[in-house]
């Protein structure tokens, strides 16, 4: 019990002193010359499977923050690019370690919410790749208030807006979108450790997580909101992405997986581990890879 009270106040301490410092946001006919005629091909498939390069576009969880540390940032566990052997990123699961190094590229921003997502487009779509990653929208949800949540109709006008950044230079690129995940299921999960309850209080998504214990109707309509609100965002990547031949959302799988506190960082009960960053990756390929008729 010794170990883990000064592993508890070591924790605390460093957040507390990042937190105060950074603010709550710290937390896209013939052969020719043969003469011999052969039949035509049929039509190519729209969605390639494998494609050869990939370029990730999100935030925090896509940078694999707090995986590897206390507040930093570690790509090379990212569900999206990262070349950690535990992981086996979507990256390394499609081009092998060596192309995952080469045409992996990873944009995303510790931070980041759905209006910075056209400028990570921008960046991404100077690299040309094969397939875009998508996954943004916690930081939106995960406000000082209910009253300061990303409206929905903000939301969407900016993901088209980075859709059609996307295809206006790369009309042929692949895009997959990750839904938001589930912050109701972070509270109820996350708050059994005494630990990832004291870490929340230094503000990590308020919004939710705010009076982890509290249960009065008050905190249960306020929790409620900002589920239906991730929620609506889920829609909308979803309808935005089905109008896009080239774009496959995961059909609210991130959403709906059933993550335990094994999936969640041990720094701050909120973003993935490199276990949690696994299942993402897992999720993301099936996704990519799997035959749509």
């Amino acid at each position: 019990m010794r170990k883990r009270g000064h592993r508890a106040r070591a924790v605390l301490a460093v957040l507390t002193a990042a937190v105060l410092a950074s603010g709550c946001d710290s937390v896209r006919g013939g052969e020719a010359g043969t003469g011999v005629s052969r039949p035509s091909a049929g039509p190519s498939p729209v969605w390639n499977a494998h494609p050869d390069s990939i370029a990730a576009v999100g935030d925090s969880i896509t940078r694999g923050f707090d995986a590897c540390q206390v507040l930093a940032d570690c790509p090379e566990v990212s569900w999206a690019t990262g070349a950690d052997a535990g992981v086996d990123s979507l990256a390394v699961r499609l081009l092998g370690r060596q192309g995952a190094a080469e045409r992996g590229w990873n944009y995303a921003v510790t931070g980041a919410r759905m209006a910075d997502l056209p400028g990570q487009m921008t960046e991404a779509v100077r690299r040309r790749p094969e397939l875009v990653t998508v996954m943004v929208g916690a930081n939106d949800a995960c406000r000082s208030s209910v009253s300061a949540m990303t409206p929905v109709a903000d939301f969407r006008a900016d993901f088209e807006r980075s859709m059609v950044t996307l295809r206006r230079e790369l009309p042929r690129t692949q895009v997959y979108v990750a839904s938001v995940p589930n912050l109701l299921r972070l509270w109820s999960e996350g708050r059994a450790d005494p630990l990832g309850k004291e870490v929340w209080k230094l503000g990590i998504c308020p919004s939710m997580l705010r009076g982890a214990d509290d249960l009065t109707e008050a905190a249960t309509v306020r929790r409620q909101e900002v589920q239906r609100r991730v929620q609506a965002y889920n829609a909308v990547l979803a309808e935005v992405c089905a109008k896009d031949e080239r774009c496959r959302s995961d059909g609210n799988a991130v959403f709906d997986y059933r993550f335990g506190t094994g999936q969640l960082s041990q720094w701050d009960w909120f973003h993935p581990s490199r276990d949690g960053q696994a299942r993402l990756a897992e999720i993301a390929y099936r996704t990519v890879t799997e035959h749509r008729p």
